[in-house]
């Protein structure tokens, strides 16, 4: 597996629970440990100098996470740091506020993507960020009376939409004097905007000026109805829906591997194996939907590319169904392990399987040629979508959008879990930061899967009978001590995602947030397209590879 320290990078330095807490100094007003990570309380007006001093003395460079709650008898904001040298060096820096005050200063100046984080969690919980550029609702329309996931929140209130909200959006064209920019938008309902975004664009000529995702379209209360659910049962099939198109088990992943550490559930090592195989199996057909779609956007190819890509992606999913018994909707992981065992007769399932890989390379030198190979395609895509590393890293990118950029970050070999660490692969990066990078990134990770699937299968060929343990004895009802919290994050098809639970004492979660990858990488998409054309826009957008039920969430 490798090292990550192939470009003669230096290990990341080790910083302790003691160094944290001398760097922080009298600024620490308390501690709040998570199971992950040491937390440290501070004042509301000290957020930049703490945020900045972690980042800048102590290398604490990746905001994962921002979740905001409240309390009886106050808010919180809580700040997720990790470092992208070391994503298993942590530290959580909690900022309470009043209940009649809840105000807070912004984060925004130290960590480019806190200004999404922070417009949601105002929109969501009713926190306000001081100092905040932009400091509007993200999710919900500006009318919006309310914020619905704080505690007095009354559901059955109607909304009342004000007339200019009814107003005709398409207005008679108007030129003013003073200005050459033409002001078009770009969705919310277009094949090329991957789902109901609106993309707010002010163009200098063709030149793109400003970009404004507008998202929010398609929210649909994952958070709150995880919180409603009961940790045993209940949650898991939920996952499947924010990533909807390909990524199922590896979002069930996500939400096991939290819940697993919170109850401390162990896993058994057949299970593990069964659960990396199948994860792997839905990154083929994240990265096959990604590679069709992006064709299709970039100079419309659907009777080839787009074709192809589909054509393969149908038989990992035939493969997935046969598995689990669903195509898209898989609730296959459970907590302590995986549902059922291989399908019977597991020889065939295995030689089929094996099938589809022994025949992997050569559709791969096909999408090489008519893919990357593809000159218009290559005219498209090279210099184009600019991000570099540090700018991909201030807005918390992740998967193949910072591994694109030649950020050499990936939870599988960083943070391990499952049965990652005990074969043999390689995470692929590119240093081109463009749109053709984030393309071969993916494309050199659907054979790095195919490696890993293949090592899984000659493991499961090879288990004991007596020995195929899928899950390991879980109690009917979970309950965690109240008040414990926990943040854990996996690889998913389009980066980190993560969860933070915290516990309540009862059986169903006090907070459950989602850390989406696609909310993060979109984010950066105005960086991205500033200065360059509109069909450069839409490019950037499709290498993004999002999907608007993980962003909206």
């Amino acid at each position: 597996m490798s090292t990550g320290l192939e470009r003669g990078q230096q290990p990341p330095v080790e910083v302790s629970e003691d160094d944290l807490a001398a760097l922080i100094g009298d600024r620490a007003l308390a501690r709040d440990d998570h199971l992950n990570a040491p937390g440290f309380v501070i004042r509301p007006d000290d957020v930049q100098n703490v945020l900045s001093d972690l980042r800048d003395e102590a290398g604490f460079d990746h905001l994962s996470c921002l979740t905001a709650q409240e309390y009886a008898d106050r808010y919180e904001s809580i700040y997720h740091l990790k470092k992208y040298a070391d994503p298993t060096q942590e530290v959580s820096i909690v900022v309470p506020t009043t209940t009649d005050n809840p105000v807070s200063q912004t984060a925004e100046p130290v960590f480019r993507t806190a200004d999404w984080h922070e417009r949601e969690a105002f929109d969501l919980v009713g926190i306000d960020y001081e100092g905040h550029p932009d400091p509007r609702r993200i999710l919900l329309p500006e009318t919006w009376q309310g914020h619905p996931l704080s505690r007095g929140y009354d559901q059955e209130k109607p909304q009342l939409v004000t007339l200019t909200e009814h107003a005709n959006p398409v207005q008679p064209d108007h030129h003013d004097d003073e200005s050459d920019t033409m002001f078009l938008n770009i969705g919310p309902h277009h094949p090329a905007t991957h789902g109901v975004l609106h993309i707010e664009t002010v163009l200098d000529g063709e030149t793109v000026v400003d970009v404004d995702p507008d998202i929010g379209y398609l929210h649909r209360c994952e958070e709150q109805m995880c919180q409603q659910g009961t940790y045993r049962h209940q949650i898991m099939p939920y996952p499947d829906r924010w990533d909807y198109v390909s990524a199922g088990l590896l979002n069930e992943w996500a939400y096991a591997r939290t819940a697993e550490d919170l109850a401390d559930i162990e896993v058994p090592e057949y299970a593990q194996v069964i659960r990396t195989m199948s994860a792997e199996m839905c990154r083929i057909a994240a990265h096959m939907l990604a590679l069709a779609t992006f064709a299709l956007d970039v100079y419309g190819d659907f009777t080839a590319i787009f074709q192809y890509g589909m054509r393969d992606r149908e038989v990992i999913q035939d493969i997935l169904e046969d598995l689990t018994g669903q195509r898209l909707m898989f609730n296959y992981f459970r907590l302590g392990g995986v549902a059922w065992d291989l399908p019977e007769p597991r020889e065939e399932f295995i030689e089929k399987t094996r099938d589809f890989l022994d025949g992997l390379p050569a559709k791969v030198d096909e999408y090489n040629d008519l893919l990357t190979g593809n000159e218009i395609f290559q005219i498209r895509c090279h210099d184009t979508g600019i991000l570099e590393p540090e700018v991909a890293k201030q807005y918390g990118c992740t998967g193949p959008v910072a591994r694109g950029s030649g950020i050499d970050y990936d939870l599988r070999r960083d943070d391990p879990y499952g049965y990652y660490e005990n074969l043999e692969w390689d995470v692929v990066t590119e240093d081109g930061c463009d749109n053709f990078s984030r393309v071969l990134v993916r494309m050199q990770e659907v054979e790095e899967s195919a490696k890993i699937i293949e090592q899984c299968l000659d493991l499961l060929a090879d288990w004991p009978e007596d020995e195929r343990t899928v899950q390991s004895n879980v109690p009917r009802t979970l309950k965690p001590d109240p008040d414990t919290e926990i943040y854990r994050a996996v690889e998913g098809a389009k980066g980190e995602l993560g969860i933070y639970i915290r516990s309540d004492g009862t059986d169903k979660p006090g907070r459950f947030k989602i850390r989406s990858p696609c909310f993060h990488n979109l984010s950066a998409l105005p960086e991205m397209s500033e200065g360059e054309y509109v069909p450069d826009l839409i490019a950037s957008l499709g290498s993004l590879d999002i999907v608007l039920g993980e962003v909206d969430r």
